[in-house]
């Protein structure tokens, strides 16, 4: 670890524990039925060919395929977001209007396809979105509903993007967010660390693959409507 690295390590810790002394950074746990919410690992994000693409995905991407085995291994649910829109970006809204690199993603095109490297298998489901959040215009939460998903287990990108604003937005609906630390990614480093500990401190669990996989093995068989 280089001195700047221990530096900011200092100042993370030193951050969460003034979080946790202010009554905050709680945990809220994995619940009985989780699922996996892979965010948005698709080529506009993860290859440097597009303009939001970044190699700093490729990391997470390896972890991510880790956690995906122990979810089929275990039969739970496996669900994944896109960000897409139509030719004419008529549902783009201000999203795209504040990014106009947005303006890539358009049905169709091989920016909207999932990285092979964490390809869906049967029993995937895929959702398209428009906004950061999952949950925002899209079939999410009834997704979830329907099969009885008590906590969101949340891999992907980016960290201070749609992987954040998802995390909170599950936790305003009423499910348990937990964010894998080492399987999400963001194109800024400092954003990636300054995000994963605000979600910690307010939001979510933040938490390691490793405790992710060890949750998801101990899910009984049949736990799921």
């Amino acid at each position: 670890m280089t001195v700047t690295e221990s530096a900011s390590a200092a100042i993370d810790d030193a951050t969460l524990d003034d979080y946790a002394s202010r009554g905050m950074r709680q945990r809220t746990g994995f619940g009985d039925t989780p699922c996996v919410l892979v965010i948005d690992f698709q080529y506009g994000m993860t290859d440097p060919g597009c303009p939001l693409g970044s190699a700093n995905q490729d990391a997470p991407i390896e972890v991510t395929k880790g956690i995906l085995a122990a979810a089929r291994e275990a039969g739970v649910p496996v669900i994944y977001t896109r960000v897409a829109y139509r030719e004419d970006l008529a549902d783009g809204g201000l999203f795209v209007e504040k990014c106009p690199a947005l303006g890539a993603l358009t049905l169709g095109s091989r920016w909207v396809e999932i990285d092979e490297r964490v390809a869906m298998q049967d029993g995937d489901y895929l959702l398209t979105k428009r906004h950061s959040s999952s949950f925002i215009g899209t079939e999410l939460q009834q997704v979830l509903q329907r099969r009885g998903i008590d906590t969101i287990i949340n891999v992907g990108c980016s960290t201070s993007g749609c992987v954040r604003q998802t995390a909170v937005d599950a936790q305003a609906y009423g499910f348990r967010s937990v964010v894998v630390a080492d399987a999400v990614g963001d194109r800024s480093p400092e954003q990636h660390r300054a995000n994963l500990i605000d979600l910690d401190g307010k939001y979510a669990d933040v938490v390691t693959s490793a405790e992710a996989i060890a949750a998801i093995a101990s899910v009984s068989a049949g736990a799921y409507r």
